[in-house]
């Protein structure tokens, strides 16, 4: 086994391991199950990738977040680390490759989303891989009790019967009391064992502002706070709008949501990763594997739907531990819009049953069957077709999805691949026979490594490029040598997917339970309260209200929030209480007075000119004659 300090210095180059990754990388090498709860932009990966490279063997990473399992391959592989992902959209050869690549290349890991893990042919491949740990990203999602419950994590625990004794880590970064209970549970830890991080963030300032101009308020906001910022919107109109607004005041900023092309989405969080933007604006879509330390503002423009989401998003900010700014503006409308949300996330039965009919008729699946296949899917266009509520079409799909029927992927940007299908001998046979084809296959080869073994992403301009010629010629290249079977070739695919993981059932077969239902909007609502409590609540420090949400008991008050702002600014200091007192007793000597004319006499803060006045009351300083003006009461 390596030393696994080593293997941080030589392959990341850092000499020390961040606060709790060392413990956590000593946890998985003992053997024993481990959650840690890290906040947002801790270093999760390092603590998996560590103990998977200092052991033999292959790592196993259960993640839903399709971009971020892509993201981390592209890393890996270009660190000479054998990796592959496997998630939905892939075709049956693709995975089969994959998964054999696994078993027989060498490889140390396999990222795969959480719905693929119960195919037959994953769990076939899987009793041969060389597995030394399973790793779940995200794990709250197993839990019922957490914000965003994934049914296909329930599976998850199936693996173990095969690898016993490989020790499972699970990793979230927000999760309450119950929660932490419940993955450890549903994960069937063989002990308990919890490592986590304080979730308190002492460089992050948070606060609540009123505001019935939001617009006229983030602008104020950006201008006094400088450096780069994430603006959080609802929707994609609200997203555009405040984009456009920012600019026509001279602030570089920029829009970002799932309805833009994928490589528009890239550019705009490319520039904005790198500076040249200074300010996105966008939807939820925008943060996951986000690797930006310098966020020096993040803003709600709307109330999430719960604390923990809320969470998240504003611990974007100050990762470097430099001051940052989480700020919510609220207004009075906000409580009922808020609240109108339940319903808009909780279709009635007969909505939900609505909308699996007329996807199934989108997608041509007659009754009995569909089970596996896999459709592309545009939401907008669904929604207009059966004249559905575009937000309720959605809710009643995710609910679906939540009862294991379908899954409905984001839109997915999958480069063209390609895998020669002939040996090298065979190959090397085809193009003495076809010299017409000789120089393109030479070129193809050139360019990519790896290509006899597993599917290889390729960029068709690219090669039109290096030929000289037009991209046009390159797809007729590439389809004419998959047509004779020298190739796989898989063009390139930017759409959302449908998959049907059941077969199409007839409406009084179709079961919403309980559990995904009315208990998951009972849950829902009791999270909406506890956010309005949040922004409503001006008598705690706003750091407290939130680290006692996730079992933080007995914090200090930050000191910092607007409500330990105020507080500091109501309390008097020894010095201004006496200069009042002092003008207050002289005042009353001379004659009776109400208490709104002593107040207007002298010159001091109101609310605490009232606060020094009621001391002298309870202390018998002062007290009202029969005509209810203030006297000297120590007469």
């Amino acid at each position: 086994m390596a030393d696994y300090h080593d293997i941080l210095q030589k392959v990341w180059g850092f000499r020390q391991f961040r606060p709790l990754q060392e413990d956590i990388v000593k946890s998985v090498l003992s053997g024993r199950d481990t959650l840690a709860l890290m906040p947002t932009g801790g270093g999760k990966s390092i603590t998996f990738q560590v103990p998977a490279l200092t052991m033999e063997g292959i790592c196993v990473v259960i993640t839903p977040l399709i971009a971020l399992m892509k993201d981390q391959v592209e890393r890996l592989n270009k660190l000479e680390i054998k990796a592959q992902a496997i998630f939905s959209g892939m075709t049956y050869d693709e995975v089969n490759v994959a998964l054999n690549n696994c078993i027989y290349g060498n490889y140390k890991f396999l990222y795969i989303a959480p719905e693929r893990i119960g195919s037959e042919l994953f769990i076939a491949r899987f009793q041969n891989m060389p597995v030394n740990l399973i790793t779940v990203d995200e794990a709250h999602c197993i839990s019922q009790w957490g914000y965003d419950f994934r049914p296909s994590y329930l599976k998850i625990v199936t693996l173990r019967k095969y690898f016993p004794d490989i020790p499972v880590l699970a990793l979230t970064a927000t999760a309450t009391a119950p929660v932490v209970e419940d993955i450890q549970e549903k994960l069937h830890f063989r002990s308990k064992n919890v490592l986590k991080q304080s979730f308190e963030r002492k460089n992050l300032i948070y606060a609540v502002k009123q505001s019935e101009d939001k617009q006229k308020d983030l602008l104020d906001i950006i201008r006094k706070v400088g450096g780069s910022g994430i603006v959080y919107a609802r929707n994609r109109r609200k997203c555009k709008e405040l984009s456009v607004f920012l600019k026509q005041n001279k602030i570089s900023a920029d829009y970002y949501h799932a309805g833009l092309k994928h490589e528009l989405r890239a550019q705009r969080q490319e520039s904005w990763t790198e500076g040249k933007t200074r300010i996105i604006v966008a939807t939820n879509a925008f943060g996951m594997g986000i690797d930006k330390a310098d966020v020096r503002l993040v803003v709600h423009i709307d109330i999430p739907d719960s604390i923990e989401a809320y969470f998240q998003e504003a611990g974007r900010a100050g990762r470097d531990g430099k001051t940052a700014y989480a700020i919510l503006l609220f207004a009075s409308s906000d409580k009922n819009i808020a609240s109108q949300r339940i319903t808009a996330n909780f279709p009635n039965l007969e909505t939900i049953k609505n909308v699996y009919q007329a996807a199934c008729n989108h997608c041509r699946v007659p009754i009995g069957g569909g089970k596996g296949m896999s459709f592309d899917f545009n939401l907008a266009d669904f929604a207009s077709q059966f004249r559905f509520n575009p937000f309720q079409a959605f809710s009643s799909l995710k609910i679906l999805e939540r009862e294991g029927y379908i899954e409905v992927t984001d839109e997915m940007n999958n480069p063209s691949r390609i895998k020669f299908l002939l040996s090298r001998d065979d190959l090397y046979k085809f193009q003495v026979a076809n010299a017409k084809f000789d120089a393109f296959i030479k070129l193809v080869l050139r360019s990519y490594t790896g290509i006899f073994t597993d599917y290889t992403g390729i960029d068709e301009l690219m090669l039109a490029k290096r030929a000289g010629v037009e991209v046009d010629i390159v797809f007729q290249y590439l389809s004419r040598l998959s047509n004779l079977k020298v190739i796989r070739y898989i063009p390139q695919r930017k759409t959302p997917l449908l998959i049907f993981n059941e077969e199409r059932l007839e409406d009084k077969s179709l079961y919403i339970s309980k559990e995904n239902y009315r208990d998951r909007k009972e849950r829902f609502a009791a999270n909406i309260d506890a956010m309005l409590h949040y922004t409503q609540s001006t008598g705690k420090c706003r750091s407290v209200m939130l680290l006692e949400y996730f079992g933080e008991k007995n914090a200090d008050a930050c000191g910092q929030c607007d409500v330990c702002k105020r507080k500091t600014e109501k309390e008097l200091s020894s010095q201004e209480f006496e200069m009042m007192k002092e003008e207050i007793e002289a005042i009353v000597k001379m004659e009776p007075i109400s208490l709104n004319n002593l107040v207007d006499k002298i010159p001091f803060n109101k609310e605490k000119l009232i606060q020094t006045i009621q001391w002298m009351l309870d202390n018998g300083n002062l007290k009202y004659n029969k005509e209810y003006r203030l006297v000297w009461g120590k007469e």
